[in-house]
């Protein structure tokens, strides 16, 4: 581990599928913190296929910015720290660029071993294609069939309790093991073990040489009752640099360049995630959204344990496309202030498909990607509310639970021209309840500093406290029965100096009350006509809040959401909200 003593700094890439970042981190005075950015598109897709020529641009960008030099005159990075200033004594990597994987999954009952393995294949940028398990009432010979038409990246294999029995799985490895054999020496998946452990040595034996790498970890589920994922992922991580070392050049570079530490970039993002949540408790869990280019992922930390869900088919770049099968455009223009056929909304869906790394040219093409960010985040989040962590309260079924924290990150959020216009995507799309501060990821750093974290482990945390991140606002979303107009909560900030800022919120209204960064005041909410705002109807809280960009938001317009359905009453409606918020 790096000595903070000895002042490190580091640089992390991260090679995303619209965007390459080069981040710098260093000691100012006796501390860590994000010194600067350099972005550039990626170049990991055509025509380029190749990672390194948008690493060498961020970089360059980089220096631009702090007048150092990463990059010698012969085009290689300076591992340590120069005389002159140049170089940096650690590198890290995250990627989360390139096709999604084809992952089959194996295991002995669809209800148990299987649905695990199916958690830990949805934890990374993947998609399963394939399953095969003793629930499965096709015959052997259309297994292998099933299995060679998916020709998958990785088959994980889970099944069996630990010092349980072992003839079942005997039987899905050789078939696993024929399909391999049948497969040609270059198209072989990787195989990842995860299973009852006294069949490792049989199933590293019988495996081993017909896949292009054989990893196994702790059983992911040690007993009938007991899910364990957290060995396997990181596992898993190890597994897809690997796949992706094949699959693309110049990832092998970007490994070494990392100490052969290289991390997925949901994988890093999911350990600070961790971080964070153990050091609030389980009394504070918390929330992490990114609407990224290939993905949308959701992670949920409470009392340090770990969810992780990635939706590939939710991505906001390349594959944008497929939402458009997951949602509808009526859905989509709802969120719209101006009137847009569903014919301008597939179009600006299949431009944006061919030319990922496009911007928003007008404000109705900004207004159009804003709402297909509203839809994935929506859809996203509401599969995986379904697989939510036990602990985590909720104050009435099938809304979101009570996040003390929610962080958010991904361009369409950090660059909309306003934080009200990022802090409303967020609003109207998770719809959260209770008191909730939101939290702008506008760098993207996350993943950065979770990959840090693995050769320092004070950096992430003196980072954090640093003000890297965007405080966007402390939420207040009241539940209530209440009819339209009533009021519904009443809330009091009295600042330092003694003054005193009331404001009632009437259900369907959005209010703001300003609190400026860096102020830390009073706050009493006093909930109206039985509202409830996670202390049950009625009940009053008292708490001190910080500032933030937009101050303290109180959103009464109800959970669920539900927009009106005259067009022009509700373009006018959120036009108001988004003034409110300030444009």
């Amino acid at each position: 581990m790096a000595s903070v003593i000895e002042g490190d700094s580091v640089l992390t890439l991260d090679v995303g599928s619209a965007t390459t970042r080069a981040m710098l981190f260093d000691v100012v005075e006796g501390r860590y913190r994000f010194i600067a950015i350099g972005q550039s598109p990626s170049t990991a897709h055509a025509p380029f296929n190749d990672i390194s020529a948008g690493i060498g641009e961020a970089i360059e960008s980089l220096e631009e910015v702090t007048g150092r030099k990463f990059i010698d005159s012969d085009q290689r990075l300076i591992s340590s720290v120069q005389e002159d200033g140049s170089g940096v004594d650690a590198i890290t990597a995250t990627i989360s660029a390139g096709a999604t994987l084809k992952i089959v999954i194996a295991g002995l009952l669809s209800d148990v071993s299987l649905e695990s393995a199916r958690n830990l294949a949805e934890s990374t940028y993947a998609r399963v294609v394939e399953s095969i398990s003793l629930n499965d009432s096709r015959k052997e010979e259309e297994q292998i069939d099933a299995i060679l038409r998916a020709n998958p990246d990785l088959i994980i294999i889970a099944g069996g309790t630990d010092d349980g029995a072992s003839q079942s799985l005997k039987k899905i490895i050789e078939i696993i093991g024929l399909t391999a054999y049948l497969m040609p020496k270059d198209k072989r998946p990787v195989i990842l073990f995860v299973g009852n452990q006294k069949m490792e040595a049989d199933v590293r034996e019988t495996l081993e040489m017909l896949s292009s790498g054989f990893h196994t970890t702790p059983n992911i589920r040690p007993s009938v009752a007991t899910e364990d994922l957290r060995a396997a992922r990181k596992e898993l991580a190890r597994a897809f640099i690997e796949i992706r070392k094949k699959q693309m050049p110049s990832v092998e570079e970007l490994d070494m360049w990392a100490g052969g530490r290289a991390l997925p970039s949901v994988f890093a993002e999911g350990r600070i995630v961790q971080l964070l949540s153990k050091l609030y408790g389980s009394e504070k869990p918390l929330l992490s959204v990114n609407l990224g280019a290939s993905s949308t992922a959701v992670s949920v930390g409470c009392g340090g344990r770990l969810q992780t869900k990635v939706y590939p088919h939710l991505g906001m770049g390349a594959g944008i496309a497929e939402l458009l099968s997951h949602t509808s455009t009526e859905n989509i223009t709802r969120w719209l202030t101006i009137d847009v056929s569903p014919q301008r909304i597939s179009d600006y869906v299949y431009t944006k498909a061919l030319y990922p790394n496009s911007i928003p040219a007008t404000q109705d093409d900004l207004q159009i990607e804003q709402a297909l960010g509203r839809e994935a985040l929506r859809i996203a989040m509401s599969a995986a509310q379904k697989k939510l962590p036990d602990g985590v309260p909720t104050l009435k079924k099938n809304l979101l639970p009570s996040f003390e924290i929610i962080l958010a990150g991904g361009s369409i959020l950090s660059n909309a021209p306003t934080f009200g216009q990022s802090l409303l995507i967020l609003l109207d799309a998770l719809q959260p309840t209770g008191v909730n501060t939101l939290i702008l990821d506008a760098n993207n750093l996350l993943p950065a500093l979770g990959a840090a974290a693995e050769i320092n482990s004070i950096l992430p945390v003196q980072a954090l406290e640093s003000g890297a991140f965007v405080n966007l606002a402390t939420v207040v979303s009241p539940l209530s029965s209440s009819r339209y107009g009533t009021n519904i909560l009443k809330a009091s900030l009295r600042r330092a100096d003694g003054s005193v800022s009331v404001v009632e919120v009437k259900q369907g209204g959005l209010e703001v009350l300003p609190l400026p960064i860096g102020q830390v005041t009073d706050l009493v909410l006093q909930p109206q006509h039985r509202a409830d705002i996670g202390q049950g109807a009625g009940k009053k809280i008292s708490m001190q809040v910080g500032g933030s960009a937009l101050g303290l938001v109180l959103d009464g317009r109800g959970r669920p959401l539900d927009l009106i359905s005259d067009e022009v009453r509700r373009r006018s409606l959120i036009k108001k909200w988004l003034w409110t918020l300030g444009g």
